[in-house]
């Protein structure tokens, strides 16, 4: 179980964000991340720990956007530490990505991606999702019609949000039998 919040609008996203993980973190407390896109650039912070840990290194280390993605994790694939902590990104760093639930054929699918030439840095299921953004983008795809091919080849419960650099006014939202709201304010 996780918690997953995102945010796309005039304000800065960082306090929305950090909000929202607070009201989650009862369904994740291992690690705590976070993604804003500004700029041009995608900026990420994540930390092993409460959300409180992930508080203060952005504070340390302050970052701002008016779209943005955070996650609080309650591992189950790979231990709990930064580097398995969400978002996730591919190896551009173009796409970010975060998810709560499980991906069952999450190894079928990194062995073809590895195979392929992608590479993994962490223990968990979700890396193959932004993986597989890039490899239906890089085939000339926007960002709707990548998603909705990454959901023809994934199996599971699942709910995720994608951002991405090449479509910066987008999140791609999907949920299959996990809990996923929408507000619009």
């Amino acid at each position: 179980m996780c918690g997953i919040v995102s945010y796309y609008g005039k304000k800065d996203s960082v306090p929305f964000l950090i909000n929202g993980l607070r009201r989650l973190e009862y369904r994740g407390y291992d690690s705590a991340g976070i993604a804003l896109m500004e700029d041009g650039s995608i900026k990420a912070v994540k930390k092993a720990g409460k959300v409180d840990e992930l508080d203060k290194k952005i504070k340390e280390f302050p970052i701002k956007g008016h779209i943005g993605i955070a996650h609080t994790r309650w591992a189950t694939h790979g231990e709990p530490n930064d580097i398995n902590a969400h978002p996730h990104q591919d190896k551009s760093g173009k796409i970010f990505l975060i998810h709560n639930g499980i991906i069952e054929n999450y190894s079928t699918l990194k062995e073809v991606l590895i195979r392929k030439g992608f590479q993994f840095k962490s223990q968990t299921d979700t890396e193959v999702l932004p993986h597989l953004f890039m490899k239906y983008i890089k085939l000339g795809n926007n960002l709707l019609q990548a998603g909705r091919l990454v959901l023809k080849d994934i199996r599971g419960a699942f709910a995720f949000v994608a951002m991405s650099l090449d479509f910066p006014d987008q999140l791609f939202v999907s949920r299959n039998s996990s809990p996923l709201a929408i507000g619009i304010g």
